[in-house]
């Protein structure tokens, strides 16, 4: 019964830390309306040093269903936790899911924001160069290069 105390520890710590970083999430989410670079930097490193925590403590809570019995090529762990009759551990993880996949949702939206403003800055770029009028490819990443192509008409 031990792991399971610390399978619904590191599941509860989970929660709150994932609480925590969908809320600097949704602070980016503001510095990256209001173009605040240095304090997109301090939550840059705070998303950080919690993402790392979180994927710390994965390799933890899979550590411990390990060895409640749980073989990781048999599926999802929710579903061995489930079959278990594991009910509360069951809720934590569900509820540590949910909160995992709205970061995720939200950390997308962000990186859809910021991949907006780099498209931005680059087509302000090539006009301050004056290359405006060379066209464009996308790459398989759907990045865009420019197609530049020269004709000499005389060499001296």
């Amino acid at each position: 019964m031990a792991a399971i105390d610390d399978l619904k520890n590191l599941l509860s710590q989970d929660i709150s830390q994932l609480e925590a970083l969908a809320d600097v999430l949704d602070r980016e989410k503001a510095c990256l309306a209001t173009s605040d670079l240095q304090a997109l930097n301090g939550l840059t490193k705070e998303k950080g040093d919690l993402l790392g925590a979180i994927r710390e403590r994965a390799k933890q809570k899979i550590r411990t269903l390990v060895q409640m019995g749980y073989r990781p090529e048999s599926g999802e762990p929710s579903r061995f936790i489930r079959s278990a009759g594991l009910a509360e551990l069951y809720q934590l993880w569900q509820e540590a899911d949910q909160k995992l996949r709205a970061c995720q949702s939200l950390n997308q939206a962000n990186g859809r924001v910021i991949s907006h403003l780099q498209k931005r800055l680059s087509r302000l770029t090539d006009i301050f160069r004056g290359a405006t009028s060379q066209p464009k490819l996308y790459g398989a990443r759907g990045e865009q290069t420019t197609v530049s192509s020269r004709t000499v008409l005389a060499s001296a």
